[in-house]
């Protein structure tokens, strides 16, 4: 294996990681906005009233990206397991 494959594989992963995490962090900076936006036009500064609503957006956001995320997670996994003896 030379150092270009490594560094291949290794930006890859972090590409894939980054599309995984992207839908549920995505969802929790809109939802923390929109409330802290609200938050400072109520002048209501409880940060308990944005921790909810961000858990439920994330959950939700998690619930609904999940089949896309294990597909994404699958197709990775399956082309990395089959590319090892090439890689060797």
């Amino acid at each position: 294996m030379n150092p270009q494959d490594a560094v291949d594989l290794g930006r890859e992963a972090i590409v894939i990681a980054t599309l995984i995490a992207a839908p549920v962090l995505v969802a929790g900076m809109v939802v923390g906005l929109v409330v802290g936006l609200i938050q400072a036009l109520t002048q209501v500064q409880e940060q308990t009233v944005a921790f909810v609503p961000k858990l439920v957006a994330m959950m939700l956001a998690l619930g609904f990206s999940l089949p896309w995320l294990l597909t994404r997670l699958i197709e990775y996994s399956r082309e990395l397991i089959s590319n090892i003896p090439g890689t060797l």
